[in-house]
C-alpha cells in the first residue's frame, strides 16, 4: 500500500517495494544501516507497519532501497538487538515490539509525562486537555448518586444510552440549530469509540477515505488500523483550500471523509460558513459520509461557537452527515461519554456494531454526564477564561524562550501549531525528554510520513507556571542541542 496506511496483507507479508515506498526520502538517498533501522522502527512504532508481519528478505530489501546487503544485514541486525524485530530460520524476520513497550500515542493515554536524570516528573505538553473542573464535577456525582439507586435494579443494558442523557444530546444540537430526535443519538464511551464505530460500520480493508492533513492523530491511528487508503486535504495556517478538496474528493470519490471544522485540531483553524456549503455539496455529490468531529466546536475563545456544519444543508440534504462529540475537552477526558448524531436508521446500524463490542456504556458516566451537559452553558465561559489566559500565557514564554519560532493565535480550541523554522520537531521531542518534557512532534499529525517535520502541537491547557516551565526546558534541548540517544538505547514510549 501507499504511505500513510498501514501494511497488513493477507499473509502478514510486506513486500520489499511496499516497505521502501514507507521509507523517507532522505533514508533513501543515503540509505546507511543505522538510518534504515530507526526508519523501520518508526514505522512499526506509528502503526504504518503492522505488528507480526514478515519484512522483505535483506536481498530484496537492499535491491528495492539501493543498498548493499550489508546495509539491510546491519540494519535487520539492530532491530532484533532492540526487539523490534524477531527471526527464525526458515521462517524469515517478523515485527513485534519489544517487552515492556509501546505504540506511539500510547504513553500520553499511561500519563508517561516524560522524566528527568533527577526523578522529576516532567511537563507534559503532549495530552490537550483540561483538569476535571472539581465543583461541577462533584455535584454531578452527588445528582448521579441519588439517581443510581433505581437504575440498579434493572438489568443496566442500554445499548443507545440512557434515554434521559439522548434527550440531552438531541436537545443541545436543537437549541444550537439542528433539530435533532432522541432517536438520532448513539451514547458511546467517548468520541474515539464512536469514531472507530462508524469507520468499523461503513468501511472495508482498502477503501478509500479523505482527512486532513494534518489532523487528530488517533483518528488517523483508527484508519490505519482498519487498513484504510488514506487521501489528504490540506489545512495550512490560512486554512483549507476548498478548490483541491473538491478536486480531492471527485477524483478519489472516497468512502469517508473525516473533517474537523471547529477549531481544526492541531492548527486551530475555523473553516468559514461557505467552505462548510462546498464541502456539504461536494461530499453529497460524491456518495462520500462525511464525519464531522465536534469535540472541540464549544471551546471558542475569540469567536461565537458556531453552528452545527450539518446545519447549513438544506431540508433533507445532511443524510450523508455523521456528528461526533464528546465531554472530553470541555469537562474532563476522564469522563468517558461521547455521542454520535445521525440518521435515526444509521443510528440503529451502529449500535448493532457496538452491542458486538462492549454490549452497551457505563451507566454511572451516563448518569455523571447528564447534569454536567444540562449545566454546560452555564459553566463553560469560566473554563473559557481560564484558557484565554493560560493561551496568553504560552505565547508570552514561547516569545520569551524562543522568538525565533512563529504560530498564528486560533480562534478557538486548546492548542497552538508551532512552526520551528527547520525539520527538527521529532529529534526535538527526543531531546526534550531528557529535559523532562513530553511533547506532541508534528509528524504525528501528518497523513504521510515526514510531514510536518518542522512543527510542534503546544497545548495551553495546563496552568501558567507549568506552561512557562515546560517551555524553558524545551527550549533549551532546542538551543543546547541535548544529545540524541541512539535507535537502540532510546526510551521505550519515544517514536
Amino acid at each position: 500500500m501507499a504511505n500513510g496506511r498501514v501494511v497488513q496483507t493477507a499473509d502478514r507479508t510486506i513486500g520489499s517495494r511496499q516497505l521502501a515506498a514507507l521509507l523517507p526520502a532522505e533514508v533513501l538517498a543515503r540509505p546507511g544501516y543505522r538510518a534504515l533501522a530507526d526508519a523501520v522502527r518508526t514505522l512499526i512504532l506509528d502503526g504504518r507497519v503492522a505488528l507480526h508481519v514478515r519484512l522483505p528478505a535483506e536481498r530484496e530489501l537492499a535491491e528495492a532501497v539501493g543498498a548493499s546487503r550489508a546495509t539491510v544485514t546491519g540494519a535487520y541486525d539492530l532491530l532484533r538487538e532492540s526487539g523490534y524485530v524477531r527471526s527464525r530460520r526458515g521462517s524469515g524476520t517478523w515485527t513485534e515490539l519489544p517487552e515492556g513497550h509501546r505504540p506511539v500515542g500510547a504513553h500520553a493515554l499511561l500519563g508517561a509525562g516524560g522524566y528527568s536524570a533527577d526523578g522529576d516528573p516532567g511537563v507534559d505538553l503532549a495530552i490537550a486537555a483540561m483538569g476535571a473542573p472539581e465543583a461541577g464535577l462533584a455535584d454531578a456525582l452527588a445528582r448521579a448518586a441519588a439517581r443510581l439507586p433505581a437504575l440498579a435494579r434493572t438489568p443496566g443494558y442500554h445499548p443507545f444510552g440512557l434515554p434521559d442523557l439522548r434527550s440531552a444530546v438531541a436537545d443541545r444540537f436543537t437549541r444550537r440549530g439542528l433539530p435533532t430526535r432522541p432517536e438520532q443519538i448513539l451514547v458511546t464511551a467517548g468520541a474515539q469509540q464512536a469514531f472507530a464505530l462508524i469507520v468499523s460500520l461503513l468501511c472495508r480493508p482498502g477503501d478509500r477515505v479523505v482527512t486532513e492533513n494534518p489532523t487528530y492523530a488517533n483518528a488517523l491511528d483508527a484508519l490505519r488500523h482498519a487498513r484504510l487508503r488514506t487521501g489528504s486535504i490540506a489545512v495550512s495556517d490560512t486554512g483549507w483550500d476548498m478548490g483541491i478538496a473538491e478536486s480531492t474528493l471527485r477524483q478519489t470519490v472516497p468512502r469517508l471523509a473525516y473533517v474537523i471544522p471547529d477549531f481544526q485540531n492541531p492548527t486551530g483553524a475555523l473553516m468559514p460558513p461557505e467552505q462548510r456549503l462546498r464541502l456539504l455539496a461536494a461530499t453529497r455529490a460524491t456518495g462520500t459520509w462525511l464525519v464531522v468531529d465536534e469535540t472541540i466546536a464549544d471551546i471558542a475563545l475569540d469567536v461565537t461557537a458556531p453552528a452545527p456544519l450539518a446545519s447549513l444543508a438544506p431540508r433533507g440534504g445532511a443524510d450523508h452527515v455523521i456528528t461526533i462529540g464528546s465531554l472530553s475537552k470541555t469537562h474532563w477526558g476522564g469522563l468517558r461519554v461521547g455521542w454520535i448524531r445521525a440518521t435515526a436508521k444509521m443510528i440503529t446500524e451502529l449500535t448493532a456494531v457496538r452491542v458486538s463490542a462492549d454490549m452497551t456504556g457505563s451507566v454511572l458516566d451516563q448518569l455523571v454526564a447528564l447534569p454536567l451537559l444540562d449545566g454546560m452553558d452555564a459553566a463553560l465561559p469560566a473554563r473559557l477564561a481560564q484558557l484565554r489566559i493560560q493561551r496568553a500565557a504560552l505565547v508570552q514564554s514561547l516569545q520569551r524562550h524562543t522568538p525565533e519560532w512563529s504560530w498564528q493565535i486560533p480562534p478557538g480550541g486548546l492548542s497552538l501549531w508551532v512552526d520551528l523554522g527547520e525539520p527538527v520537531s521529532s529529534a526535538l521531542a527526543e531531546r526534550a525528554v531528557a529535559a523532562g518534557v513530553h511533547i506532541g512532534r508534528g509528524a504525528r499529525f501528518g497523513v504521510d510520513p515526514g510531514t510536518f517535520e518542522h512543527r510542534l502541537r503546544i497545548p495551553y491547557t495546563l496552568p501558567a507556571d507549568r506552561l512557562d516551565e515546560g517551555i524553558r526546558r524545551l527550549a533549551a534541548a532546542f538551543h543546547d542541542g541535548i544529545p540524541l540517544p541512539s535507535a537502540v538505547d532510546r526510551p521505550h514510549w519515544v517514536a
